[in-house]
């Protein structure tokens, strides 16, 4: 199976290639120029076909940059992008709605269309290197319609994103489809609204595509996935981080509309969830085809939680409408699914998540207790070899852990008796253990489980 030595491997081979592939001799620098008051996005793009090869693109520290209009960048090679001072996109909503829907849009307000060796930096400063998105006033009148994704790292090989520091963003943030060997380290999106009547929609953390990609050590606190896989990664990594507020540690969604999935070689590794509605969660739509493969979650804590862990092949968007009577006997396969040292509280006392548009809500489990710790939602002879061990669970008002499985629909012992019940191992059943649940390194509660 896949292990995190495959891709950890980054970091012990893609930094010093970086290092070495860019030449010191050619090297220019661009000072991002500034225009108080006006838009700073047309003097830089007229600038980057003369900075697109062996340059740095400098928004410099001390100037709060206007972004008032997406940037498009051109393929670079040997390019970085450092961001020391801050950027700021327009704060009326109605503009930016006009642009996302004219032809022109480039699909993202910050757009990586391809290259080589491509560094794109923040700052390390506190007071600066941030990017304001002014998502607030779209969140508090529910503006759904036009909205902009972030930045999109596209086609991009040998890569880095480090240090950025997102407020606020309106909605989808990182996305790197189609690239490869990429590094994505040490960064801050804070989607968090002032408001509990103001839900940051969308607010995706990071959306993993590509192959060989290793996301650690970031901080992500928003209101939909924190990291999502889709259909066509190979070779995911996402270790040693937080995430706060959204929907968890993702693979998907695949399969809508028939479509046919792979993804492959996926391992989230030493990541804490709070106040998350999910923290490991699998999403496949009914009639989807294709396969997924070799997914591991492992070293989960998580603190106030509803779903743990959730798999399901009835996966819907409520943004499409009603959810669909499929009578396709096709779904996503999922082989190797293992789910591994779990250890957290349960948030099983009633509550409806901001993200609730419908009744009942979207992410609600017909016949569900709200005390399960790991749901599997399948249909048979579609799934082979899912494994869940050392899972310790706690609920918030103390009642028992349950579970949700149908057995005919699983191949294999998943380790847990599969059932509609008492969440019970299947293995090491007679041990006393005792976990500790620290989150943010503070010990929160010692638990002692009599299995």
């Amino acid at each position: 199976m896949f292990r995190a030595t495959s891709l950890s491997l980054l970091s012990c081979y893609v930094l010093p290639l970086l290092r070495n592939t860019l030449p010191v001799a050619s090297w220019s620098t661009f000072v991002v120029p500034h225009t108080a008051d006006q838009d700073d996005t047309p003097a830089l793009t007229a600038a980057l076909a003369n900075f697109s090869t062996n340059s740095t693109i400098l928004f410099q520290k001390g100037t709060t940059y206007n972004i008032f209009t997406p940037i498009k960048f051109p393929t670079l090679t040997n390019v970085e992008v450092v961001i020391e001072g801050n950027l700021t996109y327009p704060t009326n909503i109605t503009a930016i709605q006009n642009i996302v829907a004219s032809s022109s849009y480039p699909g993202a307000w910050f757009d990586f269309t391809g290259g080589s060796n491509v560094t794109l930096q923040g700052s390390t400063d506190p007071e600066w290197g941030w990017i304001d998105g002014h998502g607030q006033a779209w969140w508090n009148i529910n503006q759904q319609t036009n909205r902009p994704h972030g930045w999109a790292f596209n086609h991009i090989t040998n890569g880095i994103i480090r240090n950025l520091k997102l407020w606020k963003p309106i909605g989808w943030n990182f996305a790197t489809s189609g690239s490869q060997n990429i590094h994505i380290y040490d960064n801050v999106i804070l989607a968090v609204s002032d408001n509990s009547s103001a839900f940051p929609f969308n607010t995706d953390g990071f959306s993993a595509g590509g192959s060989n990609i290793l996301l650690e050590s970031n901080h992500v606190e928003n209101g939909d996935d924190c990291v999502t896989v889709g259909s066509g990664a190979i070779n995911i990594t996402v270790r040693n981080s937080y995430c706060a507020n959204g929907h968890g540690l993702s693979i998907g969604s695949l399969g809508e509309g028939g479509a046919v999935a792979d993804v492959e070689n996926v391992l989230f590794e030493n990541v804490v969830m709070v106040n998350c509605l999910y923290a490991a969660r699998f999403k496949s739509w009914t009639g989807g085809n294709g396969l997924a493969r070799n997914i591991t979650w492992k070293n989960i804590a998580f603190s106030n939680v509803p779903f743990p862990i959730y798999v399901t092949q009835n996966y819907w968007d409520q943004e499409d409408g009603a959810k669909p009577n499929s009578t396709s006997v096709n779904n996503t396969h999922i082989e190797d699914f293992l789910f591994e040292n779990f250890v957290g509280t349960i948030r099983d006392v009633p509550y409806v998540e901001g993200s609730c548009v419908t009744d009942p809500c979207w992410y609600a489990v017909t016949n569900a207790t709200g005390k399960e710790v790991i749901i599997l939602d399948l249909y048979p002879n579609t799934t082979s070899n899912i494994l869940a061990k050392d899972i310790f669970a706690k609920t918030e008002t103390g009642a028992r852990v349950a579970a949700m499985c149908d057995p005919t629909t699983i191949s294999n012992d998943v380790g847990f008796v599969c059932q509609d019940g008492p969440f019970i191992p299947t293995k090491d059943l007679e041990v006393e253990c005792i976990h500790r649940l620290e989150i943010g390194g503070t010990v929160l509660k010692d638990h002692t489980y009599n299995i």
